[in-house]
């Protein structure tokens, strides 16, 4: 069991801030696997070409995609545009990842997830203004755009925000006690 992250001020301590680095592995291990799925598929895939996995539902499939996740924005160019807000989202998901307390396992490992996949993508598109896509989901003849490992963490990681944005938050106990208790009235 973790001992309290936050001092009555509420500022983390050192050492829960240091604790939380220990999600940014879950962070290198996305960006690890996507890096490594990408060159295998770039080796071994040829350019637009498809390989059924399982006949009418997925496929891998070899693209490059100048845009972002899923294809967006993949006609408009500006590759240091969207390379530039990459970075800069990072950023600020970075930030949040720094100021959210240890106690919150559950968004600390959804903006692990984020990190990783942003950090993945980012890498292929700095190395070369694309991003190599790979999977292929499908029903029939509707395509899902096709995706990539970053991709699959990103939006992952959003629906666990999204999920622990309904979770209750508890105060600190001497923050709760201190808000319970009846103000002082002047006489």
């Amino acid at each position: 069991m973790e001992t309290a992250d936050v001092h009555p001020a509420g500022a983390q301590t050192l050492a829960s801030r240091l604790r939380k680095l220990r999600y940014l592995l879950v962070s290198l291990a996305v960006m690890v696997l996507d890096q490594w799925t990408k060159w295998l598929i770039e080796v071994h895939l040829p350019h637009h070409t498809t390989q059924p996995v399982i006949a009418g539902f997925f496929n891998l499939t070899h693209v490059r995609n100048p845009g972002v996740a899923f294809g967006l924005f993949a006609s408009d160019g500006g590759g240091w545009m969207l390379t530039a807000l990459g970075l800069g989202a990072l950023v600020a998901v970075g930030l949040y990842f720094w100021f959210t307390p240890s106690r919150d396992r559950v968004l600390l490992v959804a903006l692990a997830l984020v990190v990783g996949g942003a950090v993945g993508n980012l890498i292929d598109r700095v190395a070369s203004g694309a991003v190599t896509d790979f999977l292929d989901v499908y029903i029939g003849l509707h395509h899902w755009p096709s995706f990539n490992i970053a991709d699959s963490a990103i939006s992952v990681g959003i629906v666990l925000m999204a999920i622990d944005s309904f979770r209750p938050r508890h105060l600190p106990h001497d923050v709760a006690h201190e808000a319970a208790a009846p103000a002082a009235v002047p006489e």
